[in-house]
């Protein structure tokens, strides 16, 4: 069965993992380079997500499938300069022989309840231009193009 459960730090190992993955497959699309080394969260991930899971103001989260982890997704809480707060999902990624059945679902609704939780007006998160599924993804949860980043190369 398909679930959602907060990270513990011994998920770091399979977290980390699925992070690998997530940057393999979106490093070779368009605006995928520039997310990695701008967005991304920094090498050594090992102590990056370590550093997100001690975090009063982020959530992780591992997605499941019959208690085995495929996926993870994680959010923060920004402060605006109104004082409001905005949720950010950085990290949303279920292993490619897992999507399609409930799992990414899991994960976002763990995160939207977060958001909800910590007074956030809004969410925002990242689809790569041409990435349909992500958008889709995000559209079928009621995100909506926010903003749209243009970027010149040199």
């Amino acid at each position: 069965m398909e679930a959602s459960r907060p990270a513990g730090e011994h998920d770091i190992a399979q977290i980390v993992e699925l992070a690998v993955a997530l940057r393999a497959e979106l490093s070779d699309m368009r605006g995928g380079a520039v997310w990695v080394e701008r967005d991304a969260w920094p090498e050594p991930l090992t102590d990056a997500y370590r550093a997100l899971l001690a975090r009063d103001d982020a959530h992780v989260v591992v997605g499941t499938i019959d208690d085995v982890v495929v996926g993870f997704g994680a959010a923060v809480v920004e402060s605006l300069r109104s004082g409001a707060h905005l949720g950010a999902i950085t990290d949303l990624y279920v292993d490619d022989q897992a999507r399609e059945v409930g799992v990414g679902e899991a994960i976002i609704d763990s995160l939207i309840a977060f958001c909800a939780d910590s007074g956030c007006i809004g969410i925002d998160a990242v689809a790569l231009p041409g990435h349909r599924a992500t958008k889709n993804f995000f559209e079928e949860h009621h995100f909506t193009a926010r903003m749209l980043v243009m970027h010149h190369r040199l």
